[in-house]
């Protein structure tokens, strides 16, 4: 241990490289020098008693009463060392690892570029130590050095942590936090909003990396690099403005959860709720349009799937929900259900039953059906795009297409109302012969562009019923579908970014649950 480089000096150093630190035991010396080699240095060492040096640290896991999962693991992580004697990840022999420099560096840096706030990492306080340390300060601040040195270890191990997985995994819980927000009395449990499978942190990876020589590499590597965050980064920090600042933060949080995300180089459909809008987009095609969504009472939920089925004038199989809320309340008015087209079927029996003789009781009862026929001035519209999940929530058209000239479109039941069924639905089969693509453009009473098609549409011209050449049709592979919601988010055509309201206001509960939000 290079001891002699205190040797000769009438001043205390000024560099902590210059200052080597004794750990030593309450009653030996651990780390070779003896008491008498010790006393020859006098001012220029500063003894550190590991029982004292526990003892702080344990008083300091006691006093710090914060809970969450990121602070936990690395009080666990302490608590499991104070008795092997070892605890300190950042103190060495030498003095204060180079690390600790390091760390304070690359988070005093990142941290505002990634919309967090430096208090929530203690940054104040680990610089003020650090500095300390650096001037030897111990004396003339009156610090006890066996003070000192836990509550800065333990501040920068919260600090790597709580910063290597809130960048890696989100700060918050999206599984948890939206999924706990709007309760049901009727079936006493929440309502599911958020329907994305999400990784969860990997705290014994981190407090691994945390222990090894690695972690300056591995916090490093912790910050998002997809296109939207990297957007949105750049974004806020061009802007001096604290509301869209705020926002952004906000929407970086979004980028950080681990979770089924767009890929630039796939085809797919992306609608993100608060722009009320959706892009089908592939390398080369980029198809925009106006959505109509779930209002607040009846939320459209976030979630990942794949459009594998085309219906076209299908029948509007009206949800229990809406039975109950809406159609029951006409009960035993026959004109109300032949205005609508509506029909009520026994599930029992399947009988097809009149309006007429049907209760407002037994419509609530859930034993009957009531569907509405499809065709012109069904609900769906002409043509439904169905997708596996599990809310029976579909794309569809509409037989109200002034909803789309709304400034604000929050009016569904769940469901995702589309301004351009049929550009979609040329997208979603991409491969559709000309002729097959006009007879879906007869079917949905849309002039054909062919030859044959008008030819077609000539010769049936008297047919009595309704010309439906395409009842279904299967989309394989499926198109991956993403249901987002961002309120800050680059527009796929320009890639400028663009800011929309907070319908469901989502984002004053993310940013009232995040631990670090910039504010």
């Amino acid at each position: 241990m290079p001891i002699s480089n205190l040797q000769g000096k009438t001043r205390r150093p000024t560099l902590i490289g210059a200052l080597t630190i004794m750990l030593l035991s309450a009653c030996t010396s651990i780390f070779g020098p003896t008491e008498a080699e010790l006393s020859a240095f006098g001012e220029y060492v500063y003894r550190i008693d590991s029982l004292q040096l526990n003892e702080q640290l344990n008083h300091i896991l006691n006093e710090d009463k914060l809970q969450n999962n990121t602070r936990t693991v690395v009080h666990q992580y302490y608590k499991g060392k104070i008795d092997t004697g070892q605890p300190m990840l950042w103190i060495t022999r030498m003095g204060v690892d180079s690390d600790a420099d390091a760390l304070l560096t690359q988070l005093r840096h990142e941290i505002p570029l990634a919309g967090l706030d430096t208090a929530a990492f203690h940054l104040a306080e680990i610089a003020q130590d650090l500095n300390v340390i650096h001037t030897l300060a111990f004396d003339s601040l009156g610090i006890d050095i066996n003070t000192l040195l836990p509550r800065l270890d333990y501040n920068l191990s919260q600090a790597y942590v709580c910063y290597a997985i809130g960048q890696r995994y989100g700060f918050v819980n999206p599984d948890k936090l939206l999924n706990q927000l709007d309760f049901n009395e009727e079936l006493h449990s929440y309502t599911r909003l958020f329907d994305y499978e999400v990784k969860t942190p990997d705290y014994e990876e981190a407090i691994r990396h945390l222990t090894s020589d690695e972690r300056m590499d591995y916090l490093r590597q912790s910050s998002p690099n997809d296109s939207v965050y990297l957007k949105l980064q750049d974004r806020l920090s061009a802007s001096t403005d604290v509301a869209e600042r705020h926002k952004l933060a906000i929407n970086m949080e979004r980028c950080r959860w681990q979770l089924k995300k767009p890929q630039a180089d796939e085809r797919r459909v992306l609608v993100n709720l608060p722009a009320q809008q959706l892009w089908a987009m592939c390398p080369d095609t980029i198809i925009n349009m106006r959505i109509c969504f779930g209002k607040k009472s009846t939320k459209t939920p976030l979630l990942a799937s794949g459009i594998s089925r085309i219906d076209v004038n299908p029948d509007w199989i009206i949800t229990p929900n809406i039975i109950k809320n809406e159609v029951s309340i006409h009960a035993g008015d026959s004109a109300y259900f032949a205005r609508n087209r509506y029909y009520i079927v026994n599930l029992n029996s399947g009988d097809t039953l009149n309006p007429a003789h049907v209760s407002m009781s037994q419509l609530q009862s859930g034993t009957l059906r009531v569907g509405q026929r499809g065709g012109a001035g069904n609900s769906l519209g002409r043509i439904v795009f169905r997708f596996p999940n599990n809310f029976s929530v579909y794309l569809h058209d509409t037989s109200n297409r002034g909803a789309f000239d709304l400034a604000q479109r929050a009016l569904s039941h769940g469901c995702i109302r589309v301004q351009k069924p049929f550009d979609l639905a040329l997208f979603a089969l991409p491969d559709l012969e000309e002729w097959d693509a006009d007879r879906l453009r007869i079917s949905m009473d849309i002039k054909p562009i062919t030859e044959q098609g008008m030819q077609y549409l000539e010769e049936h011209r008297d047919d009595p019923r309704p010309l439906r050449l395409i009842r279904q049709q299967t989309v394989t592979p499926s198109l991956p579908l993403y249901i987002i919601y961002y309120t800050a988010y680059p527009n796929p055509e320009s890639g400028a970014v663009e800011y929309w309201s907070d319908p469901y206001g989502y984002d004053a509960v993310i940013a009232a649950t995040h631990p670090c939000m910039l504010r």
